[in-house]
């Protein structure tokens, strides 16, 4: 019985070892003599094993099936349609809409219930493969050596990123100071057929680290370009994930160590478009889209850009929470990528374009007739605010204060600094988080970290877009995507969310 990490893998190696791209069609691995060709092809050198890894980059950014499923851009779009900040004025063409409404993680048969575990389960799968049979690749030179573990490390990463990412979405939430025996998501570390029960959340998280910490040893600070793994990216998501686990001194240290070296952008370089990832020194972690690799109404900016020339930018401009909007200075900024008016007369847009106050210019394409945007995946503000909150909330407020004020300077002139305390300043870290990371996907999983519910009310969400889903509490079950109905009916030993 297949279950649905292989029935809807991409299997990219024939095409990513013989061209040097990824599969863009359903080439679903299968055990026949011509694939196991193929798959003797993809270890046989050590170009080649780098040649998946770097498949697997790609399939990051690129289309995977449906027009809003554009590999992890198309996954924080969702993260973010499901919060508060990131607000849809109308419901345009309908892309993302039911995902704004709630619809999505709770009917097990939706396109876009399945999407984020078919495609972390394929990244996984492949990861598996380059962990297995990486260490058996030809290595006559040291070049081709230090490839091979490249290429490995490579894979522990992105198999730790994917398990994070599924965790999240298909699981119950972390909670620090418990067991954490609530059910997670099967840990897959072979690429085989073998049904999986779910492990618990705790099992998943340490899996998690066992592969960041693998990827550690591997990974130095070389890398081809900015979509790529390396040590600093690493240490990003071992900060993360302490601070999503409560493991506060970790993220402390793990945060400081992976900022160095990527100072926050100028104020300048913010209102620019977020379309510079290779020049921008405070971008980490990210996905630059190749002018020949892209899909014109699938990419990353196709939804989120306030210029490019398609249907759903021109009826359905992403717009900011007004009340969080209105929470900052004009001084700040950030702000200044977001027009209360919603003209953009900077922009020139077409009288074509619908108009909505509050929308975001956060995100440009590179042209009315080009969608593609850089895709961030992680950037050093994210750094400063995981360490600014995990200091204040391990009792150093001090210290957390100092880290913070250098970060909100940055990014507003005018910032006096911190004179909140407690819980009020640890809020004001965190709206501070939403402003700054508005449409990069984190919102709904911020929420499901802190334990808090969904509340849209007050700002400038629309009942008819929302469809009236204006507050969710946090203890709704709905926080918890469904296991889709293609993997319960494949794998007998999956037990389904309740609902």
């Amino acid at each position: 019985m297949k279950n649905i990490a292989k029935q809807y893998i991409k299997w990219a190696v024939v095409l990513s070892v013989f061209t040097g791209t990824v599969s863009c069609e359903s080439d679903y691995l299968e055990t026949d003599p011509t694939t196991a060709a193929s798959e003797d092809a993809a270890y046989s050198s050590a170009a080649n094993l780098m040649a998946i890894v770097n498949g697997m980059h790609r399939d990051m950014y690129y289309r995977q099936s449906d027009q809003g499923q554009n590999g992890q851009g198309g996954i924080m779009i969702i993260m973010d349609a499901l919060a508060d900040d990131l607000v849809f004025p109308s419901t345009g063409n309908g892309w993302y809409v039911s995902a704004v409404r709630w619809q999505d993680q709770v009917n097990d048969n939706a396109s876009n219930d399945l999407y984020p575990y078919q495609f972390y389960y394929a990244l996984i799968r492949n990861a598996n493969m380059v962990i297995a049979n990486g260490p058996s690749v030809p290595a006559p030179t040291a070049a081709d050596a230090a490839t091979i573990k490249t290429a490995i490390g490579e894979a522990y990463a992105f198999r730790a990123f994917c398990y994070y990412m599924l965790v999240q979405i298909y699981g119950k939430r972390y909670v620090p100071g418990t067991n954490n025996t609530q059910l997670g998501v099967p840990i897959r570390l072979l690429a085989n057929e073998v049904p999986l029960a779910r492990n618990t959340v705790e099992e998943v998280y340490t899996q998690i680290n066992k592969d960041l910490d693998e990827a550690a040893a591997r990974l130095g600070s070389t890398r081809a370009t900015k979509s790529h793994f390396n040590d600093k990216v690493i240490l990003g998501l071992k900060a993360r994930i302490a601070l999503t686990q409560g493991n506060y001194a970790a993220a402390v240290t793990a945060a400081q160590s992976a900022r160095t070296g990527f100072p926050l952008m100028d104020n300048a370089t913010y209102t620019a478009g977020f379309n510079n990832l290779a020049g921008n020194g405070e971008w980490m972690w990210g996905a630059t889209i190749i002018a020949d690799q892209g899909d014109t109404f699938s990419n990353f900016g196709a939804y989120m850009s306030r210029n490019f020339n398609s249907t759903n930018i021109r009826q359905a401009p992403k717009a900011i929470n007004s009340k969080l909007f209105l929470s900052f200075p004009s001084t700040d900024i950030r702000t200044k990528n977001f027009d209360p008016t919603g003209a953009h007369n900077s922009l020139g847009l077409p009288s074509t374009y619908s108009k909505f106050p509050y929308t975001g210019q956060k995100f440009l394409a590179a042209s009315q007739a080009d969608s593609r945007v850089d895709v961030p995946y992680m950037r050093s503000a994210e750094m400063y605010l995981i360490e600014a909150e995990a200091l204040a909330r391990s009792g150093n407020e001090a210290g957390s204060k100092a880290v913070f004020d250098v970060f909100a300077k940055n990014r507003n002139p005018s910032y006096a600094g911190a004179t909140t305390t407690g819980a009020a300043y640890i809020t004001e870290i965190l709206n501070s988080r939403r402003l700054e990371f508005w449409g990069e996907g984190f919102r709904f999983l911020d929420l499901k970290r802190l334990n808090q519910g969904l509340d849209r009310t007050g700002a400038n969400h629309s009942s008819v877009v929302t469809n009236n889903v204006m507050t969710v509490a946090n203890t709704d079950l709905r926080w918890e995507f469904l296991i889709p109905r293609t993997e319960i009916n494949a794998n007998p030993l999956i037990v389904q969310n309740p609902l």
